[in-house]
């Protein structure tokens, strides 16, 4: 992978949140890239659960001040940074105050899902890609890693199609077991269509349900990668008849390997 580009969208990253599968995998892969002599970013949410002051996090002033218009609503958008230790890997977050302060990732402290993820999916979305923009760094592999990461192919199909910065981007998603149950906001399709996204492109997500969510992403991905040992049978099935480029899970003595051959023969061929 030596000088490819490659962009890593996660909802999740260690060691900045605690170890699941999104998570670890979102820093196994840039690594790997990494010490391939390729060139990576990785963009993940500021939760208001990761400890700044630890994990050294700043503001980027030259990258933060834009304002993304969500559901005609101007929501500010800020950009941290902070390196991984002893990796020499820099993790961009993805923050603002309405939709990422609260003390939690994805749900509250009773496990309900919170009523705006819809709304933080969609600003997570537009606020990387707004970022790549001003970083004017042209990825050749776009790697998208969880669930609330998942509009990352929607947008940049449909919102940004014209953006030259990302015409030769491929979109590669990994598809997990971590799902969460009932669905987003019911008016979560209409707050996408007010971006002028073709309703006939998400009519699915009139039932914003986890699997009809990844299904939007693989829709609008050039290759997928099953992430978990079992995903839902639905989103197996949807994956097969999809005739896209599928790597087969992966563990994490075997990743590197398939995800190398994978990238280069299937991916960027």
């Amino acid at each position: 992978m030596k000088d490819k580009r490659i962009l890593y969208v996660s909802s999740e990253v260690v060691p900045y949140l605690p170890e699941t599968e999104i998570s670890s995998m979102s820093f196994e892969a840039p690594r790997m890239v990494n010490k391939q002599g390729g060139q990576i970013r990785i963009f993940m949410p500021r939760y208001g659960n990761i400890n700044e002051r630890r994990h050294q996090l700043h503001e980027v002033i030259r990258l933060s001040g834009i304002n993304l218009v969500i559901n005609d609503l101007d929501m500010p958008l800020i950009i941290k940074v902070a390196s991984i230790p002893k990796e020499r890997i820099q993790v961009y977050f993805i923050d603002n105050e309405e939709y990422f302060k609260r003390k939690a990732t994805l749900t509250d402290e009773n496990g309900n899902l919170f009523p705006d993820n819809d709304e933080r999916a969609i600003f997570f979305a537009k606020g990387v890609i707004e970022t790549v923009k001003k970083l004017n760094w042209s990825p050749d592999i776009i790697h998208v890693h969880g669930w609330l990461a998942s509009l990352l192919p929607l947008y940049l199909k449909e919102y940004y199609k014209d953006e030259p910065l990302f015409s030769e981007s491929k979109i590669v998603t990994s598809i997990y077991n971590q799902s969460f149950d009932d669905t987003l906001d019911k008016n979560m399709i209409n707050k996408i269509k007010f971006d002028n996204v073709d309703e006939a492109a998400i009519a699915i997500l009139e039932k914003p349900s986890y699997n009809n969510i990844m299904k939007v992403a693989v829709d609008y991905s050039d290759a997928l990668i099953i992430g978990s040992q079992e995903i839902p049978e639905e989103l197996q099935t949807y994956l097969n008849n999809s005739k896209k480029p599928v790597l087969e899970y992966q563990d994490q003595d075997t990743f590197a390997e398939a995800y190398t051959e994978f990238y280069n023969t299937k991916v960027l061929s």
